[in-house]
């Protein structure tokens, strides 16, 4: 059996990984993820990234990760600041999305303008998404292109009516609650 970490062994049979970049992103492109709006606010500065590629850590303590890449010009804001807001979307919130992933070239500035944010958090914190929940970042992990971004979770607002929002074949989609 090989030691190599490029090589699988299935039923005796090596077989060399060859997955390139493009076929990763197409294989994961059929991942369906849940939409969410990574926020905050501090001496960094104010920003939002629309983000699919978050998941829970564990319950005690709350814990959830989030994955930036690295080269975003607000990878190192949040850094910086250290306390973000996850803000689930839900089914209606598309164009929401589309606007926080860059899709739209609307600024920063005016997308925090926008009469949507809840004023009672020290981040922003959209009024009428399904799930917000804010935290103090408590750890990092590089990985490629990527921050692992661990999120002690302090807060959490559930609103149970929603559809929710889901990225899958490289488009949003609303699923019926």
């Amino acid at each position: 059996m090989s030691t190599n970490p490029n090589e699988w062994d299935r039923g005796g049979n090596n077989m060399t990984i060859t997955a390139t970049r493009a076929e990763f992103r197409d294989a994961m492109a059929h991942l369906a993820a849940a939409v969410s709006i990574l926020t905050t606010d501090g001496p960094g500065g104010r920003c939002g990234i629309t983000l699919s590629a978050v998941c829970s850590v564990t319950d005690s303590p709350p814990t959830i990760l989030a994955c930036v890449n690295r080269s975003s010009a607000m990878h190192d804001v949040f850094v910086s600041n250290g306390r973000v807001a996850l803000n689930v979307l839900g089914g209606d919130q598309a164009e929401l999305a589309r606007h926080f992933s860059g899709a739209t070239n609307v600024a920063m500035d005016e997308r925090f303008a926008w009469n949507i944010w809840a004023s009672a958090y020290p981040v922003p914190v959209l009024r009428d998404a399904p799930v917000t929940m804010t935290g103090t970042l408590c750890g990092r992990t590089p990985m490629g292109s990527h921050s692992v971004l661990f999120i002690r979770v302090e807060e959490i607002h559930v609103r149970g009516d929603a559809d929710g929002l889901v990225y899958h074949n490289r488009d949003f989609h609303r699923l019926g609650s």
